[in-house]
């Protein structure tokens, strides 16, 4: 069956039947502008998140995208709970023996998502393997009062399981304690400028009441910190999801459904911004590719083709979430969907997350790059609950979730830069993307 499917589609591309007409160049500009400080990192601060999906909804409408609404708007909003840090974010160590150091966030401190505002001057004490190795001096230090105290919590060096884990658990359940000191190693981003990184950086939807920074090991020596950390917990911030479609000539009631999210984390205080080029400008450069492509009257679809481009998946897939509870056409009718995150590199390859659920079109997929010689690899993985297609495989919606391997790692930080991103095999991907879509709908 899948031979008879391949030899007429390649039968097709031989006699003119489909037209490529991917553009790199647009790529690139999409890429570029969606990881410009003036989208704000995407994300909840500044208006970023309204700023960017503005920027999709004109590009559908430029393409002639039909709209869902009955006022043609492509907007979904939803809400949700998250914390933000539109204030000052800084930090200056003291070390008493050398000149103090002062340092913006996201190159040798970052701070944890749930932080609190605060802002003073504080000494900073040490808890490390010397005292959680020793009964009598953990007990001693925990009977302490650290409220008007940071606490620098050093676990190199705990070889005892349970001594690292109260350490950890002091760190999670901070009591008495004004904030925690973390270091942690930082790690060069190869392909990036010499760009560092701490660890990776996230949203959450709570504010906790102790502000939790993490710092290069470099920093550990500090006897005093001044501190400076401008935060706002917004307990129903509106966002929405930009959603269109290009209506099918012969089965318009089917879909095929590409989605990217384009939201990010925003940013770490009014100066540093996530540019999020690769997570997830450059989905949405493939997804906008692909709505170029499917509305030129000489590539119009079969079937249905709506494009999604989901705000909040770095929350928690909430976006995505709020979709498939109140979608904007059946998702019965859904023929399969193809969520797009992460297609900056591809010098390995890609993945394709739910292979083994959908066999069938995962070996469609594999025939095609095979018989054209797209991509390194084609990497099959089971499900996981990692990106926006997970809601819409819980509904029983067809579902593969792609992403490029290999090249730079720069991820959830600020050296995941538009000036580094090389869109690899970004071509490569459009044109197996358009030719899986196109054997789908014939």
């Amino acid at each position: 069956m899948h031979s008879r499917i391949l030899n007429g589609f390649l039968f097709l591309i031989l006699s003119g039947g489909f037209v490529a007409a991917q553009d790199k160049a647009y790529a690139r500009k999409v890429v570029d502008t969606l990881a410009s400080p003036v989208m704000h990192g995407r994300g909840y601060v500044f208006n970023g998140d309204k700023i960017a999906s503005e920027y999709i909804s004109n590009e559908f409408k430029s393409f002639g995208l039909l709209s869902f609404e009955k006022t043609g708007s492509y907007f979904q909003e939803f809400r949700f709970p998250v914390n933000t840090f539109p204030g000052r974010v800084e930090m200056t160590f003291h070390f008493g023996d050398r000149a103090a150091e002062k340092c913006m966030p996201g190159e040798k401190f970052l701070v944890r998502s749930s932080s609190p505002s605060i802002k003073g001057h504080y000494k900073v004490k040490r808890l490390d393997s010397s005292i959680a190795s020793v009964p009598s001096k953990w007990d001693a230090f925990m009977a302490e009062d650290h409220r008007k105290v940071f606490v620098l919590v050093d676990t190199a060096g705990v070889r005892d399981k349970k001594d690292l884990a109260k350490m950890i658990n002091f760190v999670k359940y901070p009591l008495n304690v004004k904030g925690i000191l973390l270091p942690v190693k930082m790690n060069h981003i190869e392909g990036t400028d010499q760009c560092s990184k701490l660890t990776a950086w996230d949203f959450s939807m709570v504010q906790s009441t102790v502000p939790v920074v993490e710092i290069d090991p470099s920093l550990s020596a500090a006897t005093e910190i001044d501190i400076r950390i401008g935060a706002k917990f917004l307990k129903e911030y509106t966002s929405r999801n930009v959603a269109g479609y290009i209506r099918g000539t012969a089965q318009p009631d089917s879909f095929i459904v590409f989605t990217a999210h384009y939201d990010h984390l925003g940013h770490m205080g009014k100066e540093v911004y996530f540019p999020g080029a690769n997570d997830n400008a450059s989905g949405v450069a493939m997804l906008l590719n692909l709505a170029k492509h499917y509305s030129k009257p000489e590539n119009a679809p079969k079937y249905s083709i709506v494009f999604i481009a989901f705000s909040a998946e770095e929350v928690g897939l909430i976006g995505s979430a709020y979709f498939v509870q109140h979608p904007l056409f059946p998702l019965a009718r859904i023929r399969f969907l193809i969520n797009m995150d992460i297609l900056g590199t591809g010098d390995e390859g890609i993945t394709v997350v739910n292979a083994t659920l959908f066999n069938k079109e995962f070996t469609l997929l594999k025939s095609l790059n095979d018989s054209s010689n797209y991509l390194p690899q084609i990497k099959p993985r089971g499900k996981a609950a990692i990106s926006d297609h997970h809601f819409f495989t819980e509904r029983g919606v067809p579902a593969f979730y792609i992403y490029t391997l290999g090249g730079i790692k720069a991820y959830h930080d600020t050296c995941d830069r538009r000036e580094t991103l090389p869109l690899t095999e970004f071509d490569d991907l459009f044109r197996l993307l358009r030719d899986f879509t196109n054997v789908l709908m014939n």
